[in-house]
């Protein structure tokens, strides 16, 4: 990943191993040997994390109870997951266009290729059909409407054609919108000043906050992470310790209640950004 360009991080006891950036793409990677090991909790909070960074969230795994295949593209709990080479492929731009859902191996249809190459190689909807082991109606609905196809429609599909006639799976286009979860008062008063907040329990900061192109990490703590500075930093991020007894040093840092006390979000960016 350096070698592509990417700044890495890597961290401990944490719902992410690694945060690689590079411009502005952000990963947020677990790595395991088994990927059925990771928990929902774990995979819930990657992906809520990756939603406030507007990071893709990724498992990269060896086996998820059988080994995982090469340029195929599995999910646990709905997050993409592959082996170490299908993940050096896409970050090379070579991305697989097979996937593993709940119908099996399947890939993507691009409808008006696949009508492209039938005429450009002067296949009737007939004799394709007859190739595919399908009807041709089946094959119009293909051009038409796109479809996801068996692995064994896939390959004869591909053997002739080659892969430009299906949807390529962009395993860095997981996107999601940044939902509030709260229950502290830190967190609430985040809410109230206008922010999108959400309290984690597996990560080095207890609180991600975000207004518009305002993202500050929170710890609510005596004894600073010292994995924060490196990481608020690759992330261009603000980091807020808030202290009950020891303040820190160097670093941004108030009361409960001094942070309580704000009114207005402007003033605790100010404060941020100031010190």
């Amino acid at each position: 990943m350096l070698r592509k360009g990417f700044t890495i991080k890597n961290l401990t006891r944490s719902c992410f191993d690694v945060l690689a950036r590079k411009d502005s793409q952000i990963l947020l990677i677990k790595v395991l040997e088994d990927a059925n090991s990771i928990s929902r909790q774990c995979t819930e909070e990657m992906i809520a994390v990756a939603s406030y960074l507007n990071a893709s969230p990724l498992i990269i795994a060896e086996k998820a109870g059988s080994r995982l295949d090469s340029n195929i593209v599995y999910s646990r709990f709905d997050i993409y997951t592959l082996n170490i080479s299908t993940f050096f492929n896409c970050i090379s731009n070579k991305f697989p266009f097979i996937r593993r859902s709940k119908a099996g191996l399947t890939a993507s249809v691009i409808g008006k290729k696949l009508r492209e190459k039938r005429e450009e190689l002067g296949y009737s909807l007939n004799a394709l059909s007859k190739k595919i082991g399908v009807t041709s109606r089946m094959i119009m609905k293909y051009e038409n409407e796109g479809s996801e196809v068996t692995i064994n429609r896939a390959m004869k599909m591909y053997d002739l054609f080659g892969h430009h006639v299906f949807s390529q799976v962009d395993v860095f286009s997981q996107r999601g919108n940044p939902e509030s979860r709260f229950e502290t008062e830190v967190s609430k008063k985040y809410i109230e000043l206008g922010f999108d907040a959400t309290e984690t329990k597996k990560t080095p900061f207890d609180i991600i906050a975000r207004k518009e192109d305002e993202l500050i990490l929170t710890e609510v703590s005596d004894k600073v992470n010292p994995q924060m500075e490196s990481l608020s930093k690759l992330l261009e991020a603000d980091n807020l310790v808030i202290f009950n007894k020891k303040k820190p040093k160097n670093i941004p840092s108030m009361t409960k209640e001094e942070f309580m006390d704000f009114d207005k979000a402007n003033e605790l960016v100010r404060f941020l950004k100031e010190f």
